[in-house]
């Protein structure tokens, strides 16, 4: 029998996917690959596959939006941008089928439509409205028009008590050296429409929470959006003897998340004029220390978290030795002294639905609980033992498997 025709373009460090059935609308597969996921509600057919413990969304849709998307992705993910990581991208399928575009499944994620029905997160409100907010600030900073943002375009991931927003859908995405206020002004006004109309539609299915109304949610992503930009953008002068306010700047930048590459100061009658081109601020700022600093990956919040920690031991490392520790020193004594038998300290099936960053933000959380309790501080491995003990119930898994045979070996 004469093999299928298709032409098939797929990044190295990711299956060839030459197995699956291309010849086959996606909707009529039924492969030992296929795996069910909790995901959101999307406008075309997907499905999801698992090689070797790693996921991968295909979505099928006609080839010129798909092509479209899979430059999309790559120049987003190119600029450190919080994207899905577009894999391969599959055309020329026989019977004039529509292309597929796959997508490797953002680990530890959830789609907004299970952190609602979970009610794991506390104030889940807030920490969806400053992850979306902030997302759509990242990529308009980058020039990036969305084109339809929205709560189902978008993954979640938990950051040390906090959530972090990911883009998954670029479909109608368009990218421009600098977006003009019109153009911003123009993505907001989708997103509010859509974030009404996704919380309309939970509430219809199956209710929300009682802070979660949504005209005020969708209201309050746009103010927060316009907080963060105005923080991040705007113009601002101080007089010769207020120097301090450009560092005061910065330290608030810092705190946020952002670093800023370059500033342009301009002396003028009234004092100096402070300008920030959108261009030069460069979100990451936790985590690009952090990574620096212990070789160690995370999210900004759980960097943030981590990086306090490292403050921490190195002061009662030099208050115990009588001596001065550098910076990076300490962090890699901690590391070494803290962080690795923390999570050693963890049974696996405990939080295999978790990062490692994201178990040590937990076990100090509930080191921080117990030491209240205490009236002192109990230290790390009792927080680490008790937290064993007490199996937190956010500790599951976060996708959902079906049962199905083991897959064929397949050599690529």
């Amino acid at each position: 029998m004469e093999p299928p025709r298709f032409r098939i373009v797929a990044r190295t460090g990711h299956p060839s996917f030459l197995d699956l059935r291309w010849d086959v609308p996606l909707e009529e597969w039924d492969s030992p690959r296929l795996v069910n996921v909790i995901r959101g509600i999307s406008r075309h057919v997907v499905r999801f596959v698992e090689y070797d413990g790693a996921l991968y969304a295909l979505k099928e849709l006609p080839e010129r939006p798909a092509r479209r998307e899979w430059s999309l992705l790559r120049g987003l993910e190119s600029a450190g941008l919080p994207v899905v990581e577009a894999a391969a991208i599959v055309t020329n399928r026989e019977n004039e089928l529509d292309a597929v575009l796959i997508t490797r499944h953002l680990e530890y994620s959830l789609p907004y439509r299970a952190l609602v029905a979970g009610a794991a997160i506390p104030d889940l409100r807030t920490h969806l409205l400053n992850a979306l907010a902030e997302l759509l600030t990242r990529l308009h900073l980058r020039g990036f028009f969305w084109g339809d943002c929205s709560l189902s375009n978008a993954l979640f991931r938990r950051d040390a008590g906090a959530l972090s927003a990911y883009l998954v859908d670029a479909e109608t995405g368009e990218q421009h050296a600098q977006l003009s206020d019109g153009q911003r002004g123009y993505d907001l006004d989708i997103a509010q429409l859509n974030v009404v109309g996704e919380l309309l539609d939970i509430e219809a299915e199956m209710g929300l929470p009682p802070d979660l109304d949504p005209e005020e949610t969708a209201a309050e992503v746009v103010r927060r959006y316009h907080a963060l930009w105005d923080e991040l953008t705007r113009e601002e002068t101080f007089a010769p003897d207020e120097r301090f306010r450009l560092d005061e700047r910065l330290h608030r930048l810092n705190a946020l998340g952002f670093d800023v590459e370059e500033i342009q100061l301009n002396a003028t009658p009234e004092g100096y004029r402070l300008n920030l081109d959108p261009h030069v601020v460069e979100p990451g700022h936790h985590r690009h220390r952090l990574l620096r600093l212990t070789g160690l990956d995370a999210q900004e919040n759980q960097a943030r978290r981590m990086l306090n920690d490292i403050a921490r031991f190195r002061e009662a490392n030099e208050r115990r030795e009588k001596r001065s520790l550098s910076e990076s020193v300490a962090a890699s004594r901690w590391r070494d002294e803290v962080f690795e038998p923390t999570i050693a300290a963890v049974p696996e099936n405990m939080w295999a639905a978790l990062p490692a960053a994201e178990v040590f933000h937990q076990v100090l959380e509930h080191r921080w609980f117990l030491s209240e309790a205490a009236g002192k501080d109990v230290g790390i491995d009792r927080a680490v033992e008790s937290y064993v003990k007490s199996e937190l119930p956010m500790l599951r898994p976060e996708r959902i498997v079906l049962d199905r045979p083991e897959p064929e070996q397949v050599v690529e």
